[in-house]
């Protein structure tokens, strides 16, 4: 069975550049998956991925709308990534074999939510129509290909403390901040195929008030791995003075009779020159033998 693997993107905030790309060449990735949150609504970015020479998905999330109510902004983003965004639709990578399909775009979480640019770029929309669209596009994708699920925020469910995946950590009262919209789709699409894996950012890794880390991986009884990627900021220095990368990294095994599973998924922090100097491992599966990622 054929193993995918899939580099993602947490919230660059910008920072992303030549330095990335001659990375990814390096290590040669099936695919790059881009959360969202690129560059606070500038062109650099979306022009940049536009540039890749691999199969890439992204889809856009609050700050992307360039704190600009209008709409225009956001528009500009969609149209400068052109086909790279999935946001409500379906994203079909051939090769490597990958069915992406992106949630709501520009979302900042909360439940369900939509903030004045995004009603003056798509319209009014309810929740469940939301979901709908997630679902349509989930169950148009050919169901031999293995699904990831790419969103801005993760969906509601995955906990209510402050640590948690989508955990809100920046007031005192912590709550479940993520989407409603798609955890109803995840429901939805349960009922007719497979969903492995749900990658999402929005939630910084570094919690508020020097408050600790969050827990950016979990998995649920029907074996969906949800992982959020924001390491902020992605581009650093180790104590050494070493610059590093972030990178979230996935192994995914392609469709079968299990409907595709991850196989293994950490976080990392890369070397100019394509070294792995630090990995976080989340999760690594060896036929019977597991270690299991926290339940949600």
């Amino acid at each position: 069975m054929p193993v995918l693997s899939l580099a993602v993107v947490g919230d660059p905030h910008g920072a992303w550049d030549a330095s990335d790309h001659a990375l990814l060449e390096r290590l040669a990735p099936d695919a790059l998956l881009v959360v969202g949150d690129l560059s606070d609504g500038r062109p650099r970015v979306p022009a940049l991925l536009r540039k890749l020479d691999l199969p890439v998905a992204c889809i856009l999330g609050n700050h992307d709308t360039g704190r600009d109510a209008s709409g225009h902004t956001l528009r500009r983003q969609i149209e400068a990534l052109g086909p790279l965004h999935c946001g409500w639709g379906l994203r079909q990578l051939l090769p490597p074999g990958l069915a992406v399909v992106g949630g709501r775009p520009g979302t900042a979480g909360g439940g369900f939510h939509l903030s004045p640019a995004m009603l003056a770029a798509y319209g009014p929309l309810s929740l469940q129509e939301s979901a709908d669209r997630i679902t349509q596009a989930a169950l148009a994708a050919d169901p031999d290909l293995p699904l990831v699920l790419l969103a801005h925020c993760g969906p509601s469910g995955l906990g209510s403390q402050a640590a948690d995946p989508c955990g809100r950590d920046w007031t005192k009262t912590a709550c479940d901040w993520g989407d409603q919209d798609l955890a109803l789709a995840i429901r939805q699409i349960r009922g007719r195929r497979a969903v492995p894996l749900v990658v999402f950012g929005h939630m910084h890794h570094g919690l508020k008030r020097g408050s600790g880390l969050r827990r950016t991986a979990c998995s649920d009884r029907d074996g969906t791995v949800y992982l959020n990627a924001a390491c902020v900021p992605r581009h650093g220095h180790d104590g050494a003075g070493r610059e590093l990368r972030h990178f979230s990294w996935v192994e995914l095994e392609g469709d079968g009779p299990e409907g595709g599973r991850v196989r293994r998924a950490s976080h990392r922090w890369y070397g100019l020159g394509g070294e792995l100097l630090y990995e976080e491992l989340l999760l690594q599966q060896a036929g019977a033998a597991t270690q299991s990622l926290t339940a949600c």
